[in-house]
């Protein structure tokens, strides 16, 4: 695909197919579900709160739609949530958009421990996308960020316990972590014959609520100023989802916008830090989550498909 102007207009249909978004009560996320039930999919949103998820199906309802919407309670801060969405999950599921995240807040733990971005951006998708990989037929879409270049993996310390606690460094190794994941994910599913794709987007930088969290007039404020001086709006953030969820790309494949520094602009294949490529790395980090969460790759179920 390498149409430079591509724009959530061009999506395909998505008649009959089923796609789960993580987050999707706002944002880059309510636009991405929003774009696809457009175009015909059943879209479910996977959101902490169910009331808000219903505001946002209502929203999307309300304007002009070939799809359907459901809302479904989960977690991801909270294991045995994601397991319980998991375990009651039937039927097939066609595109997974892990687009949930949170950005820069104060030093927290989720319910199981881990350091709150890790354990949400990372650790939550990751234990998500093993536990629906049975169900998945097509391609699993992570949101990653430019944000992935300031962060760095520490194997031996990535919940927090020991250094001192860096919001931005704690947001960017989470970052590094998705672009990883779906390395060695992809890499796995490969090995197991699955044709299955993984896949990487960012939105740039995208006028969204993920910015207001950090609980600091200063970085508020300057974010506030950032999304409107420097952001595009959340309908072009969510582009590169959009393009990773609907076009034929190879498994692997970064998209992000092609504007000067990837802030704005149509979608494209982008590049990643040296660190972001290491597929040792990518397999070390890999047996740490499957240590920290309890949960591993179902490759005998992938192959019996």
């Amino acid at each position: 695909m390498t149409n430079s102007k591509w724009t959530s207009a061009q999506l395909p249909s998505f008649d009959g197919r089923t796609v789960v978004i993580t987050g999707a009560n706002s944002g880059i996320g309510l636009v991405t579900a929003r774009e696809l039930a457009r175009v015909g999919a059943r879209v479910v949103l996977a959101v902490r709160d169910p009331k808000r998820g219903a505001e946002a199906a209502a929203s999307i309802t309300a304007g002009s739609t070939k799809g359907s919407v459901e809302v479904r309670q989960l977690d991801l801060a909270d294991l045995s949530s994601i397991r319980r969405f998991a375990d009651e999950w039937t039927g097939d599921i066609d595109v997974l958009v892990n687009n949930a995240g949170v950005m820069i807040p104060p030093h927290g733990e989720t319910k199981d421990g881990f350091e709150t971005q890790f354990g949400t951006n990372h650790l939550g998708h990751f234990a998500l996308t093993n536990q629906l990989l049975p169900h998945i037929t097509d391609r699993i879409v992570t949101v990653a960020s430019q944000a992935h270049r300031r962060g760095t993996i520490n194997l031996d310390d990535l919940n927090w316990k020991t250094r001192s606690y860096n919001r931005m460094g704690a947001y960017g190794q989470s970052k590094l972590a998705n672009l990883l994941f779906s390395l060695e994910l992809q890499r796995r599913l490969d090995d197991a014959g699955s044709p299955l794709r993984a896949l990487n987007s960012h939105p740039g930088w995208s006028a969204t609520n993920l910015q207001s969290h950090a609980a600091n007039p200063i970085a508020d404020f300057g974010m506030k100023i950032g999304n409107m001086v420097l952001a595009q709006d959340a309908d072009a953030g969510a582009w590169p989802s959009l393009f990773a969820a609907s076009q034929d790309i190879p498994g692997g494949s970064y998209v992000g916008p092609k504007g000067l520094y990837e802030m704005r602009g149509n979608p494209k294949l982008v590049g990643r830090t040296k660190e972001a490529g290491d597929k040792e790395l990518a397999k070390r980090l890999w047996t740490a989550s499957e240590d920290l969460t309890g949960v591993s790759f179902p490759a005998a179920q992938l192959t019996r498909r």
